[in-house]
């Protein structure tokens, strides 16, 4: 008995650690940035004396919510990437502990679990009040992984990228919110900057992947324009959003501080790390720097209540 239950805690833990895998490298790009942008904004929302929003702690108790329907969401579009033909000869490439190269399950059982983890995915959006996003993130990931929009062009390729961002990201506002409110309305003009943002600059991920995207011939900028111009494509819009963001908010200097040291870091560091680990370092950095920004409506929110609430006490 004692051994049986031993192999069948060993399957299940070698399972569960395959389903983590599938996800691992989006944890810097997806769940956590979502998950901040989510409760940010949300709570910049709530600090709005005209909402009917719940109030920030209420907020910061549905974290754990915010953070299942991200993953649970990312998930099944991962395991669908990562199981097609190209993607598996890529990754053993770049990133050969993945679950497909390193052989730890056959395509076959990536697709049988994509189809169970799509179904799971809509009730779980159900449930939490966000169909529509969810709905988004399924038709943005069979663009493209199964029509290949990823691959023909480096436009397409970023324009979807800026969909699944602000799909991800709005989606888990509306966690965060509950279903009261619709989190693209409040949202309004900043999501359409947010997707702008990712479109001119979410290339910087594919400045150190040239290698496995080249072994799949898919079109990026890098590869598309040369690896020089395509840095410069990074640098200056950079440049342009690091002080344009803050600008749009109208932020005090405490505003402007990490955005611009962060977003001149990104553009510097492309220019000058010219090799594969440090154009992985860079594109960390823009991920922290995305946070960054998503955080400037609370920064500004914030400035606004104590200020309403100094006066109030003179």
């Amino acid at each position: 008995m004692s051994t049986l239950f031993q192999k069948t805690t060993t399957k299940w833990a070698f399972n569960l650690y395959s389903i983590w895998l599938f996800t691992f490298s989006d944890l810097k790009t997806i769940v956590l940035p979502s998950t901040a942008f989510g409760l940010f904004n949300a709570t910049a929302a709530s600090l709005n004396p005209t909402t009917t929003l719940p109030p920030p702690s209420q907020i910061l108790h549905r974290t754990p919510l915010v953070l299942l329907w991200v993953w649970i969401n990312l998930l099944p579009f991962a395991i669908n990437n990562q199981r097609q033909p190209a993607a598996i000869q890529e990754d053993a490439l770049n990133k050969p502990w993945r679950p497909m190269p390193s052989r730890r399950l056959s395509p076959t059982a990536a697709k049988t679990l994509m189809l169970v983890f799509y179904p799971l995915a809509i009730l779980t959006s159900l449930a939490l009040g966000n169909l529509a996003q969810c709905l988004a993130l399924i038709g943005l990931g069979y663009w493209y992984n199964d029509l290949h929009g990823a691959d023909a062009s480096c436009l397409v390729r970023n324009l979807i990228n800026a969909g699944g961002f602000i799909s991800f990201a709005s989606g888990a506002m509306q966690v965060a919110i509950g279903g009261r409110d619709s989190a693209l309305q409040l949202l309004g003009w900043w999501s359409a900057v947010i997707a702008c943002i990712v479109f001119s600059t979410v290339q910087t991920q594919d400045m150190y992947d040239q290698r496995g995207d080249a072994a799949r011939n898919r079109k990026t900028v890098p590869l598309v324009m040369g690896d020089a111009p395509a840095r410069w494509t990074i640098a200056v819009p950079m440049v342009v959003w690091c002080v344009m963001t803050p600008w749009l908010w109208k932020s005090s200097k405490v505003g402007y501080v990490a955005p611009v040291v962060l977003g001149l870091t990104v553009a510097v560091r492309t220019l000058w790390e010219r090799s594969e680990r440090g154009d992985r370092n860079t594109f960390r950095i823009w991920n922290l720097w995305m946070v960054s920004v998503y955080l400037l409506p609370l920064i500004k929110a914030s400035e606004g209540f104590l200020v309403e609430g100094w006066l109030r006490n003179v």
